[in-house]
């Protein structure tokens, strides 16, 4: 639901105020559950959309930093890199097997103990 949020500030070109409503309107959909607002709801929805799209223009504007701009280009072509060419081998799979394959990769859980004896009924 949140996938138009991203990271805005600091870019070269400058964030547009299309992407701004953009990430404004998913942000509003996330908090209030809705993708899209009933009847009732449309006043409200439409609202919250317009004041945090001010409220994200007045942040990025008002921000300021040392670092060179990034390239937008070049960040939205960035891939995450994956370990011992592992993207191939994934692209080749399914769906399920991917996620399988993903899980299988995370750290074990700490083994679970309790703190005292668990007494069982006889």
């Amino acid at each position: 639901m949140c996938r138009n949020i991203k990271t805005l500030y600091n870019f070269q070109p400058p964030a547009t105020d299309e992407e701004i409503r953009a990430s404004a309107l998913q942000y509003v959909r996330k908090l209030s559950g809705f993708a899209q607002p009933s009847k009732a709801n449309e006043l409200a929805f439409a609202r919250a959309i317009d004041e945090v799209t001010q409220a994200s223009r007045a942040l990025l504007d008002s921000l300021v930093t040392k670092a060179p701009p990034r390239d937008r280009e070049l960040e939205s072509g960035r891939q995450i890199p994956l370990p011992n060419g592992d993207r191939d081998r994934l692209a080749s799979r399914g769906p399920t097997e991917r996620i399988s394959c993903a899980l299988s990769r995370r750290p074990p859980e700490p083994a679970l103990r309790a703190s005292r004896p668990l007494d069982f009924p006889a």
